[in-house]
């Protein structure tokens, strides 16, 4: 754990922190395993042969209290972030985290010192869970402790921190886990700045870092004030009962690809993930629930869009069943299950006649080796997904999809 003893260090040395570097510490002299007590003809030597040690513990401990950008301690802004943080399955989390953000947060495994993308990095922004996305900690709480792991003296909201006992190791530690997805985070030691002397001391990998220039664009922007700049004024959503806008569900696959995809298409206004043509006894069908495959339900991206930049017909045509294969049936890539069937859930008779009128083009085409298999079926009720689901790719780039635009 960051913070404990290094990994492969015996259960005599010291624990890893800023004021106790064993004599295996990159950064430090080698001190003598035993040494008798000094006479009076060896006293100067051995103050000579001490000073750089002096020296060095005292930039060391410079280090700890060196809060690059730290900020006050007097309480922020007041924050209004009304978004909802949940746990993915851990389906999910094997499918979407790299292996060692995988056993950090989920086996509380610990990462190299020194040897992590955050540990010397000073970017203002954000530090989120990487498990959920929920806000943790903050750049100008941020500072350089020595210990070759990301340090802050707090975080963004205490609210959002869990601490717990921590007897492994052969040491008592503070853990520290976030709240919303319970990811191990690293450990809480009491060694850093002044006036709270708090260290947060956290793994790289249990963390995603969003700039400040980019809070908004990921749906951070209620915590701009942190930084000094106001939030964004709340987005007006034109409705859809507009005169100006048309509504869609298309279901192909998981909606984090097919909303990274619909989303872009010029003339889309709006997209929202979420669940709908299953059972009515699911009235409020969770990602837990159709993922039983229990519910009948299909993961589904509900598009808005301006019928005077882009109709339907090309929606469908030029779009929908060009980003996924309407050939396999309950399935895209590796996922399969009739959550991931590809469907058209219309909302009125002329949008089920053009569905079907474009379906038979499609098919008809053979640019497919097998017959198209995407249902076209009354739109019952839509579900939202949960927030972490809505725009997923976008609050994590590089993240796992199985759609394409095919030629």
């Amino acid at each position: 754990m960051p913070g404990g003893r290094r990994p492969g260090a015996t259960a005599s040395e010291t624990t890893w922190g800023p004021r106790a570097y064993t004599q295996k510490h990159p950064r430090s002299r080698e001190l003598p395993e035993t040494a008798s007590m000094p006479t009076a003809s060896t006293s100067s030597s051995l103050a000579r042969r001490l000073m750089p040690l002096a020296l060095a513990a005292l930039a060391v401990l410079s280090a700890c209290t060196e809060a690059r950008g730290a900020a006050p301690a007097a309480p922020g802004p007041t924050i209004q972030d009304t978004r909802r943080y949940e746990k993915p399955s851990d389906a999910d989390l094997r499918r979407t985290l790299s292996p060692l953000a995988y056993e950090v947060t989920q086996k509380g495994a610990t990462e190299p010192a020194f040897r992590n993308p955050l540990w010397n990095h000073h970017e203002e922004g954000l530090y989120v869970d990487v498990v959920s996305g929920e806000p943790l900690f903050s750049s100008r709480d941020k500072f350089d402790s020595g210990t070759g792991w990301p340090s802050f003296t707090r975080p963004v909201d205490s609210a959002r921190i869990v601490e717990k006992r921590d007897s492994t190791q052969g040491m008592e530690r503070v853990e520290v886990r976030s709240k919303a997805a319970g990811s191990h985070l690293g450990h809480l030691f009491g060694d850093g700045p002044a006036p709270a002397k708090t260290r947060y001391c956290i793994n790289s990998a249990a963390l995603r870092f969003v700039a400040v220039n980019d809070l908004a664009k990921e749906g951070y922007g209620a915590w701009l004030p942190l930084f000094g700049r106001p939030a964004p004024a709340a987005a007006t959503k034109r409705q859809d009962t507009s005169p100006f806008t048309e509504t869609a569900l298309l279901a192909g696959g998981c909606f984090w690809g097919m909303e990274d995809l619909l989303r872009k298409i010029p003339g889309v206004v709006q997209t929202e993930v979420g669940y709908t043509g299953g059972s009515s006894a699911f009235r409020n069908p969770t990602y837990h629930d159709v993922s039983s495959d229990k519910t009948g339900h299909a993961e589904a991206v509900r598009v808005v869009f301006d019928p005077t930049r882009l109709t339907y017909e090309t929606l469908l045509e030029q779009w929908f069943f060009r980003m996924h294969d309407p050939t396999t049936l309950n399935r895209q890539g590796n996922d399969v299950g009739t959550q991931y069937r590809s469907a058209i859930f219309y909302l009125s008779d002329a949008q089920k006649r053009v569905a079907e009128e474009v379906k038979a083009r499609v098919d008809a085409s053979r640019k497919w080796p097998r017959p198209v298999v995407t249902q076209i079926v009354s739109a019952g009720a839509f579900t939202p997904a949960e927030d972490y689901h809505q725009d997923y790719l976008v609050k994590n780039p590089g993240g796992y999809t199985c759609h394409y635009m095919r030629d």
